[in-house]
């Protein structure tokens, strides 16, 4: 798919209420059970700008600030930073909050390289992103810096 789209026409906000299900038994929310909403959050946003199938090729970071407690509702904010031809990395910020209290935490940062997948599963072009903020401009500049990083690491595992 080609042409250009906002970061606003993708971004994506959902909530999951934490159960015992998810947690060890002292109540902790497992990291895995937070690492995959942000997978799924992190596809949704990719899906909506490119309207195809996607998968993850990469998470470049997850950094886990506070714990997320049973009965807390996980808050994720997802949002297209960067395009490049094939792929987009995404940045899902994840907050908890507390439901008696409404306290609300930041407890999770990552950023998420997907590729969009044509009929044939192979990669397929992806529509250019327009920043129209500041922020959404930082955002992709940073990103693009990443993404030029790991193209470099991708090139030097391949000579090795």
């Amino acid at each position: 798919m080609t042409g250009e789209k906002t970061v606003c026409d993708s971004r994506l906000e959902m909530a999951q209420a934490m159960f015992p299900s998810d947690a060890n038994r002292v109540g902790n929310v497992h990291g895995g059970s937070i690492m995959k909403l942000i997978d799924t959050a992190a596809g949704i946003a990719a899906m909506r700008h490119c309207r195809t199938n996607v998968v993850t090729a990469s998470m470049d970071r997850l950094d886990f600030y506070e714990p997320v407690f049973v009965g807390e509702l996980v808050i994720l904010r997802a949002a297209i930073n960067y395009v490049g031809s094939t792929s987009m990395e995404v940045g899902v910020r994840v907050e908890a909050e507390d439901l008696m209290t409404g306290d609300v935490r930041h407890t999770n940062s990552a950023y998420l390289t997907l590729v969009s997948l044509g009929e044939n599963r192979r990669p397929t072009a992806v529509p250019k992103i327009i920043p129209q903020t500041d922020d959404e401009k930082r955002r992709f500049e940073e990103g693009r810096i990443r993404a030029q990083r790991r193209k470099e690491l991708r090139k030097k595992r391949n000579k090795e």
